[in-house]
């Protein structure tokens, strides 16, 4: 297919085959920019908690703002990629992200001014979520759009790896960056990530040249939100990010006051878990692919994040008081594996919800998937301090045990087996 003239504004671009490629390079992009915000500054919890001087409800409660404000914003920023396309929302939403960031950098940063009371931290990265919130369901649409049946699957995850490895990239630099240089630092390059991202996306995302028209899974004019099996998924999706949420929020908290770890070790911790959920994304995404078999994956994530997280609770429950270099070694390996487990079949579950919704009706359902996964993040935030003052650390990873527990069930019976990956 050659390369055609350009059009008028808002037509298709017929564009070379391998051009759908470089839309997936920009749906990583930039989930990876707005993951090393939203995955990134929980990592910096310990700097965050002496910095802005919290304690661990009042952290819990401003890093939760952080997922409320994409839990609300989700579903609005997905109905409305439906109907203006992936280019503009998703360029609205990273220069407004950065921006905001930029805001934070400027005013809500703790310096020579003094300490931001807490209320203007929530509200701050409240706003980052609001606004960051554009980015999951339009660079998803766009991927869906641009590659075949058969293909999805693999693409969706590889695109969902810019989660973990921008969370990754947010655990190696943002906790040295803080202790160094302060959150002025930290919230200035995450916003540099975000107008980079914006500057690719303005370069190369265009429309796919014609709808996709092998997605048959659920009536093109029916609506996302009228679909039983689409909440049923979107649900399962939501409830299975309590046990992940739990670490990425909380690990650090753990290994420093529990276990004394230092920091190489927890940053070297946190990045193995979004380096392995990474890999693990990419290939569930190809295997399911072949296999068609997402829901049987699915439903193989739940059971076995049940168990690590169980035996997590089991090994917090039995460490001595003070951890020998062996014990918290395998705490931090269990950390690892409970992580990667409880992260690695986003792409694959992704790709089920926008089968199950329709090629006219993607951005929405993805909006309401993170709508779900977000309100999860907000909601753990909350649960995990008062877990610890009812019943410390073991509470908390059963806690994770359960949530994997419950979302199985809703994965294991589809109302329609023939629709089931």
């Amino acid at each position: 297919m050659n390369p055609a003239t350009q059009p008028d504004a808002g037509a298709p671009v017929l564009r070379k085959d391998s051009h759908r490629w470089k839309i997936l390079g920009i749906g990583v992009l930039a989930n990876a920019s707005f993951s090393a915000a939203f995955a990134g500054i929980p990592v910096t919890a310990i700097f965050m908690r002496a910095d802005y001087r919290l304690d661990n409800t009042q952290l819990g409660l401003a890093l939760g703002s952080l997922g409320l404000g994409v839990a609300v914003s989700e579903l609005p920023w997905g109905v409305l990629t439906d109907r203006w396309g992936d280019r503009r929302v998703l360029l609205c939403g990273l220069i407004s992200t950065a921006l905001a960031l930029a805001v934070m950098a400027a005013c809500v940063a703790p310096g020579g001014a003094g300490i931001p009371p807490l209320w203007l931290l929530a509200l701050g990265l409240l706003t980052v979520g609001l606004l960051g919130g554009s980015v999951n369901g339009s660079s998803g649409r766009a991927v869906m759009g641009w590659f075949r049946e058969g293909e999805r699957g693999l693409a969706m995850s590889i695109r969902q790896t810019a989660v973990p490895v921008g969370g990754g990239v947010g655990a190696l630099v943002l906790p040295s960056l803080a202790a160094a240089y302060g959150f002025a630092a930290v919230y200035g390059l995450l916003a540099l990530f975000c107008l980079l991202s914006a500057g690719m996306a303005w370069l190369w995302l265009h429309e796919p040249p014609a709808a996709p028209s092998s997605v048959t899974a659920a009536p093109p004019d029916r609506s996302a939100l009228r679909n039983i099996e689409v909440w049923r998924v979107a649900m399962a999706i939501g409830i299975l990010c309590f046990p992940q949420v739990s670490v990425l929020t909380f690990a650090t908290i753990f290994l420093h006051d529990i276990g004394h770890a230092g920091l190489g070790l927890i940053s070297a911790t946190m990045a193995a878990i979004q380096i392995g959920a990474a890999v693990m994304r990419v290939w569930s995404g190809r295997w399911t692919d072949r296999h068609g078999n997402r829901r049987r994956y699915l439903r193989a994530c739940s059971a076995l994040s049940v168990a690590l997280y169980i035996a997590l609770g089991t090994a917090a429950a039995l460490a001595p008081a003070v951890w020998p270099q062996w014990v918290l070694a395998a705490i931090a390996l269990l950390l690892v594996a409970g992580g990667v487990c409880a992260s690695a079949w986003h792409g694959v579950a992704y790709t089920e919800l926008a089968t199950l919704a329709g090629p006219r009706q993607v951005g929405t359902a993805l909006g309401l998937g993170n709508t779900c996964v977000f309100l999860v993040f907000f909601l753990a935030a909350q649960a995990v301090p008062a877990l610890l003052a009812w019943q410390s650390w073991p509470a908390v990873w059963l806690a994770g045990a359960a949530g994997a527990l419950i979302a199985w069930p809703i994965f294991l019976k589809p109302l329609h087996r023939n629709r089931a990956g």
